[in-house]
């Protein structure tokens, strides 16, 4: 049984998939939290108040998902 096992003949499709989506959603939801802990304690624990921790908060929101998007692939 174990002599049937031939090395890179494995379909690894759903591993890789797994692997794609578990770091996109870590990488995102990354940024999410820091969005919400950002507004909130300036909201909160500052006297800027809603406003004051909303703008600062829609900014790194903006920032981040520039900077965190998938490039697009060169093509040659």
């Amino acid at each position: 049984m174990a002599g049937d096992y031939q090395r890179g003949e494995m379909d690894i499709s759903e591993q890789t998939a797994t692997f794609e989506g578990f770091g996109q959603f870590t990488k995102w939801g990354s940024l999410a939290l820091a969005v919400l802990l950002l507004t909130i304690t300036l909201w909160f624990c500052t006297s800027a108040g809603f406003i004051g921790g909303l703008i600062p908060g829609v900014v790194l929101a903006v920032l981040g998902v520039v900077f965190l998007r998938e490039k697009p692939a060169e093509a040659h």
